[in-house]
C-alpha cells in the first residue's frame, strides 16, 4: 500500500469512527466543554453522518486517488472551510475557543497531505 492510499485510509477510518461517535453521543463534546447542550442535537447528528459519508469517500478514492480527485477536493474544501466558520462563530461570541480543538483532528492535520494528494494529480493530469 503506498502513502497515498494510507492517507486516505486512515482519514477514512478517522472520519467513519468520529461521525460515528457524534451520532451516537451528540452531547459528548458539549458536555466535557462544559457548553451549554444544543436544543436540537439532531443538527449535531447530521454532522456525524456527513462526516462518516466523507469517510466512506475517502476510502473509496483511496483505491486510485488520482481518478477519483473530486471525492479528495470536496474533503479539502471541507477541512479549509470548517475552520473559517469557526473562526466566524470565535468572532461573533458563539463558539468557545475550546471548541477549536475539534478542529486540530478534523480539520488541520489533514491540510497538508490533502494537498500533495491534489498537488501529485493536478502534476499527472498536467503531463
Amino acid at each position: 500500500m503506498n502513502t497515498q492510499s494510507t492517507t486516505l485510509k486512515l482519514a477514512a477510518i478517522y472520519n467513519i469512527l468520529w461521525g460515528s461517535f457524534i451520532i451516537f453521543f451528540p452531547f459528548f463534546v458539549f458536555d466535557q466543554l462544559q457548553m451549554t447542550r444544543p436544543i436540537y442535537p439532531e443538527i449535531w447528528q447530521c454532522v456525524g453522518m456527513i462526516v462518516g459519508v466523507y469517510g466512506l469517500g475517502y476510502w473509496f478514492a483511496s483505491y486510485d486517488y488520482k481518478r477519483h480527485w473530486p471525492i479528495v477536493l470536496v474533503g479539502f474544501l471541507g477541512k479549509i472551510f470548517g475552520p473559517i466558520g469557526f473562526a466566524q462563530a470565535l468572532y461573533l461570541k458563539t463558539l468557545p475557543l475550546e471548541f477549536g480543538i475539534i478542529l486540530v483532528f478534523n480539520d488541520f492535520i489533514w491540510w497538508i497531505p490533502f494537498y500533495k494528494l491534489l498537488e501529485n494529480t493536478w502534476k499527472a493530469r498536467s503531463h
